[in-house]
């Protein structure tokens, strides 16, 4: 019998993938739910796991781009496994064999060793760096384990153990490599005999030293089994950790200075920051907005609104749909230039930003103008967890047509904020601070804040800006109508 591995429907736009990466050549056998092919299309990667256990056979080769639904390969189940099953159930009917009977249920794959390699994270992702590894070099890990941390240009992964063994590392924290690099390999076995044979070392010595006399071998039959990963470990590449990793800091000048590796996040927010500066006119424009009713609205719901919701309403969520009002009023700053065109946005999906240890990531709220105050906040928290544990994925990121910037957070009282190509448009936020105001020929100290919006000129003109952000302030300054979007 036959399973067919076929190319999922992964979006609704998307009609074709790239077979980018076989985990298994042609003839392997693999296991159920084991990862066979990683597939990329022009927005996401995705891995296809076996659904069922047999025999691989591969019908498209790497580097094929196949329609959706294609078979790319077939899993044939034949009549081994079972076959390799029942010497295990019918050992006890000798009694030579009882004491070996344990041992092929251990796992039928011991002593094979598994390739940990840094696998395809997107389509214009070339590179990856060793963030962290989550065991040390000899340790011995279960099946589902988390071995490394790679970060890329735009997301962290979590690789996983794909089986039960022992890890050796042959790539340190820090490094950056491309993507396909083996960075270590997992000696599959039983962890628990091999920490044994390891603390036996006087029985096995005699057995390695001579190999030509297989009657050393033949009192303990069942030894002989879980030894090939013992024997095989020595062959392979074991790399010391060095005593600087490039990743770490290291002082020169007698301590005066000290250098360490830019993180590639770091590098990529430092280049498309330098990009935007060079392809785009960009122009900041200001305005101020009195914060008295929103905060007094805050302050009159926030219980009811936790009671019912579940988070708290917080500040993000009214600048949101005031953003979507203003876009909708102001179409022109949510469109973009693509070459002698103009390519209009009929869609809202706003980019918040938000700092994390590592850097500055925008994750894109989707269809905002059809979402309440309670989802926005909600999407919000989610982000900001999955960005601090460095679990935010590609497809998080890519989309948005606008983006919001909140300094204030860290005290900003003012600031012009870079465009986040190809959008045209970003807003920051900032401080909320106590100010006087004049207010019908009297002073008044209010809560103000400062918006600033960033906008290509090439495409967006002043009285557009002006306007989008005075759409904002009047938004703010009456959340009741901002409620029912007028």
């Amino acid at each position: 019998m036959a399973t067919e591995v076929k190319i999922p429907n992964v979006g609704e736009s998307i009609t074709s993938a790239n077979v980018a990466r076989w985990h298994k050549q042609d003839g392997d056998t693999v296991s159920k739910g084991e990862t066979v092919l990683t597939i990329e299309t022009d927005k996401v990667s995705n891995d296809l796991e076996a659904d069922a256990a047999g025999t691989l056979k591969i019908l498209v080769p790497e580097g094929d781009e196949v329609a959706i639904g294609t078979v790319v390969a077939t899993i044939e189940e034949s009549a081994a496994a079972s076959q390799d099953a029942e010497p295990a159930d019918s050992a006890p009917s000798s009694s030579s064999d009882q004491a070996s009977a344990p041992a092929p249920a251990a796992s039928a794959n011991d002593g094979k060793v598994i390739e940990i390699k840094v696998p395809a994270a997107g389509e214009s992702i070339t590179s990856a760096n060793i963030g962290r590894w989550h065991i040390s070099n000899g340790d011995s890990v279960a099946k589902g384990d988390i071995l490394v941390t790679l970060e890329t240009d735009k997301v962290s992964n979590e690789l996983e153990a794909e089986d039960n063994g022992t890890v050796n590392i042959t790539v340190q924290e820090g490094e950056e490599v491309d993507i396909g690099t083996v960075i270590g390999t997992l000696t599959v076995g039983s962890a628990p005999a091999q920490s044994q044979q390891q603390s036996q070392p006087e029985a096995s010595a005699p057995a390695a030293s001579e190999p030509a006399k297989p009657a050393a071998a033949a009192p303990a039959p069942a030894a002989s089994a879980p030894a090939a990963p013992v024997s095989m470990k020595p062959d392979l590449a074991v790399v010391p950790d060095p005593p600087e990793r490039s990743g770490q800091a290291q002082s020169e000048d007698n301590g005066r200075t000290t250098r360490k590796k830019m993180s590639m996040l770091r590098r990529k927010i430092a280049s498309h920051l330098v990009n935007a500066q060079q392809t785009a006119a960009i122009l900041t424009t200001f305005n101020e907005v009195d914060m008295t009713a929103v905060m007094k609205l805050r302050k009159e719901v926030q219980e009811d609104f936790v009671a019912k919701y579940g988070c708290k309403l917080g500040f993000m969520s009214f600048f949101v749909k005031a953003t979507v009002q203003a876009l909708k009023d102001v179409p022109g700053i949510n469109a973009r230039i693509d070459g002698t065109d103009i390519i209009e946005n009929n869609f809202f999906d706003v980019g918040v930003a938000i700092g994390t240890e590592k850097g500055l990531v925008v994750p894109v709220l989707r269809d905002c103008d059809q979402k309440g105050f309670a989802e926005i906040e909600q999407e919000i928290i989610d982000y900001a967890g999955k960005a601090k544990e460095g679990k935010i994925q590609l497809s998080d990121l890519q989309g948005g047509v606008f983006t919001i910037s909140n300094g204030g957070v860290y005290g900003s009282l003012l600031s012009t904020p870079i465009l986040n190509p190809p959008q045209s448009g970003i807003l920051g936020m900032h401080t909320i601070q106590q100010r006087p105001m004049a207010v019908n020929g009297e002073v008044v100290i209010l809560p103000m804040m400062y918006l600033a919006l960033s906008y290509d000129h090439r495409l967006v003109d002043g009285k557009e800006a002006v306007t989008f952000l005075l759409r904002i302030k009047d938004c703010l300054e009456n959340p009741g109508r901002l409620m029912l979007e007028m």
